[in-house]
């Protein structure tokens, strides 16, 4: 039996989750979202319901996971290749959800870049139900974007 634990997040694990992330295959790292400081925002938002997985000493599975006071939203969820297939992100998902619950958060969701096959097999694998019926549409609020959309506005 593989021996790790879940547990709740929190900034100091900041500098290995970011190891982490950056050595999985096909990710998105954002420069702001995913700063020091943005993952501090995310986190004192969210204290409880991100999660991080320990084994051999070291992080080496973790997710964001927040919520608006009405649905959760799952970012960045990962396992180090060399410990997948362990239970590692099925119980991190677990924690989240549970997490979630306690809030009172009866719903959640995330996105997978459709060319993450490993992360969209493990979705598909566990029952998540993969949405035809939507869009998703993203806008950047930076000062250069949102005086575009204004000035576009009024013409």
């Amino acid at each position: 039996m593989f021996d790790f634990n879940v547990r709740a997040m929190t900034i100091d694990d900041y500098d290995n989750v970011y190891a982490l992330w950056s050595s999985i295959s096909g990710f998105a790292i954002r420069s702001i979202d995913d700063s020091r400081e943005g993952v501090d925002i995310f986190l004192k938002r969210n204290p409880l319901t991100s999660c991080v997985a320990i084994a051999d000493g070291k992080i080496v599975g973790a997710i964001l996971c927040g919520h608006d006071g009405r649905r959760g939203c799952f970012y960045h969820v990962c396992v180090h290749k060399a410990y997948r297939r362990r239970n590692i992100g099925r119980t991190m998902v677990a924690f989240c959800m549970e997490a979630l619950r306690k809030e009172h958060i009866n719903k959640v969701s995330l996105i997978a870049f459709t060319k993450n096959d490993v992360g969209n097999a493990f979705w598909n694998s566990i029952g998540w139900t993969k949405r035809e019926d939507l869009n998703y549409y993203d806008f950047t609020l930076n000062k250069e974007n949102i005086i575009a959309f204004i000035e576009e506005g009024t013409t």
